[in-house]
């Protein structure tokens, strides 16, 4: 399949120069961890939440932090704690006993990058909130109701190891991500290069500001307009319905080992980040490679294995690699 770029269609790095910027100021505080950086970056423009998993120390906060510098955006950090309440997330009436009145004190989710470390360590009422904020892009304060900043980005962070004092994230919230990244530990070499530029005494360097707020909304605008051609939209929907009903597609193998399929949010997800994949690979249309690149961050956290397929040590990540070994590509 070779697709046609459109008569109308952004002109990528020509019309937004910042998106190869962007990239090169991140570089300049994180070492490494490509994969982590450019998934953010598409969510960035496909205007979707973030859940990050990996141990301690991989530069999940930091990268968070500096991708909202790099945007010259708000940025806010919320430790999420047994003892969180839902007014520490998103705000509370504030009595005046000199007026009489109440005011509106906002909460840390009033921000255009929220970070939510060790989401899962907050208990069900904190999570539910910040699921509305998340789902519905504003949230109620004493009976009115406050639209959070455009754009609006959770990014979540999970560590895999320790799982004493944490709540299960229900299939219900794990949904409103659209990507989960799971980070790597780095090279040898970028471990190196980490020691050189971290390992001393003086404030770490700061990332500078290359993109503005109106920048990233225009870009926005320009990744609805990729083309995504009829066939990849068809290849887009079998591989969803393929989480969920294995034996029509072939996989008959597949069926004992997934538990629960991905729902359509996966296959709008899979649409919008693959065009934000080939606006970032400067290109105006989606290739099946865009599909691939974000099939796994779309799914690993849609995909449910059965218990039989984790005691064979069947994960999410390698039910998606049959997947998108057996669907066939147009």
């Amino acid at each position: 399949m070779t697709p046609t770029e459109p008569a109308v269609a952004p002109r990528t790095h020509l019309e937004h120069p910042w998106i190869g910027e962007l990239s090169t100021a991140v570089a300049e505080v994180i070492i490494g961890q490509g994969e982590l950086v450019h998934g953010l970056e598409i969510a960035l423009l496909a205007g979707g939440h973030v859940l990050l998993e990996g141990v301690p120390g991989l530069a999940k906060s930091l990268a968070a932090s500096t991708l909202a510098g790099a945007v010259n955006a708000s940025f806010n950090r919320l430790q999420f704690t047994p003892d969180l309440l839902p007014s520490d997330l998103i705000g509370t009436e504030i009595y005046n006993a000199k007026t009489g009145e109440f005011t509106i004190r906002k909460g840390p989710v009033f921000a255009n990058f929220v970070l939510a470390d060790e989401v899962n360590r907050a208990p069900a009422k904190v999570q539910s909130a910040l699921l509305e904020a998340m789902q519905e892009r504003h949230v109620s304060i004493g009976g009115q109701t406050f639209a959070l900043p455009d754009p609006f980005l959770v990014l979540a962070t999970m560590n895999p190891l320790e799982q004493e004092g944490t709540y299960s994230l229900p299939e219900a919230q794990l949904d409103r991500f659209a990507l989960k990244l799971v980070i790597r530990y780095p090279s040898k070499e970028e471990e190196l290069a980490v020691l050189d530029r971290m390992a001393r005494t003086a404030t770490p360097p700061k990332v500078r500001s290359v993109v503005s707020l109106d920048e990233i909304r225009s870009a926005r605008v320009a990744v609805d307009r990729v083309n995504l051609d009829p066939r990849l939209k068809q290849y887009i929907v079998s591989l969803v319905h393929a989480t969920r009903d294995p034996k029509s597609s072939g996989l008959a193998e597949l069926a004992p080992r997934i538990r629960y399929g991905a729902s359509p949010r996966a296959s709008i997800w899979l649409a919008l980040t693959s065009r934000a994949n080939a606006l970032l690979d400067g290109r105006a249309y989606v290739v099946p490679g865009d599909i691939k690149r974000v099939a796994h961050d779309v799914l690993r956290h849609r995909v449910i294995p059965t218990y039989e397929a984790d005691a064979e040590g069947i994960t999410s990540d390698k039910l998606v690699d049959r997947l998108l070994e057996t669907i066939p590509v147009p």
